[in-house]
């Protein structure tokens, strides 16, 4: 009975280590943002040694796609075992995994081009203040990384390219990589929102939108200050969109990883690309 007894209690203890050994993620939290005058729902995802841990940890900003919200990657990307899984082999980094909301009320991680709707603004003035001080997150650049799939991978394009001071690294997947040209942005505007814009306007948003657009206009220093992971899947109608930045990447020297493999505009596509992007992070969170 003794000798039960004990082997009992080590089968319990297994299991707790085991179960300790898993992260976590909570998908339907929120804050108040001002700037968008209501509530704004985020996921997260905490590693497993979060809460016996006081450390702090690098963080990986990770953007959904149209049509999906806050839960995409959580749901159909599979973030939770993937990145656990990354964890365990050694292949990743503990870090916490933030998947903001831009499917509520408007769709897009952009300032919208009739001025109403500031949804950039609140991204680096709202969300990332309020999770890196609510949660325990290395506030540095050289912890910091962007990443996404399709709209989300141009939210990657575009924050890492605007804002190069605060990401050390991003990865867009099947990106949208914004319009190429003046023309184009006014026919989206009128499309989508049944807005005339004016030249001007159009001018400005392709300037700050257009990954293309500020590839050109920046330095090379600024953008290998960022180190660069892109993905698009052959069959991707996203495909000549990625291939032109990369070209423009190489006529600047810019170093960068550019991979084409083979897959569409599919969640099969971006699952298998996201142990790959977890390794490219917590490559630039390490110390070289």
């Amino acid at each position: 009975m003794k000798k039960q007894y004990i082997f009992l209690s080590l089968c319990v203890i297994l299991y707790s280590i085991s179960f300790a050994q898993t992260g976590k993620v909570f998908d339907k939290l929120s804050h108040t943002s001002k700037i968008l005058k209501g509530d704004r729902n985020f996921a997260i995802y905490l590693p497993p040694d979060y809460e016996t841990s006081q450390r702090d940890y690098p963080v990986l900003y990770l953007l959904h796609g149209a049509g999906d919200d806050q839960t995409g990657w959580v749901q159909f990307g599979e973030v939770l075992h993937i990145t656990d899984k990354a964890i365990k082999e050694g292949k990743a980094t503990p870090m916490i995994i933030v998947m903001p909301d831009a499917y509520t009320n408007r769709i897009g991680y952009f300032n919208d081009i009739r001025g109403d709707w500031d949804y950039e603004d609140y991204f680096f003035k709202e969300l990332m203040p309020y999770v890196e001080t609510n949660y325990r997150i290395k506030q540095e650049k050289r912890y910091r990384a962007v990443a996404g799939l399709s709209m989300g991978g141009g939210g990657s394009f575009m924050y890492a390219l605007r804002h190069p001071e605060l990401f050390s690294s991003a990865c867009p997947l099947s990106a949208y990589v914004g319009p190429k040209s003046i023309e184009e942005v006014k026919n989206m505007a009128k499309r989508y929102y049944n807005y005339k814009a004016s030249d001007a306007e159009a001018q400005e948003y392709l300037s700050n939108y257009s990954a293309l657009s500020l590839i050109e206009s920046m330095t090379k220093k600024d953008i290998e200050s960022i180190k660069w992971y892109i993905d698009c899947g052959d069959d991707d109608f996203l495909y000549e969109g990625n291939s032109l930045v990369h070209i423009a990447l190489r006529k600047k020297k810019v170093h960068h990883e550019f991979r084409i493999r083979d897959g569409g505009h599919t969640w099969t596509y971006w699952r298998t690309a996201l142990p790959e992007v977890l390794e490219f992070v917590s490559n630039t969170f390490h110390q070289k």
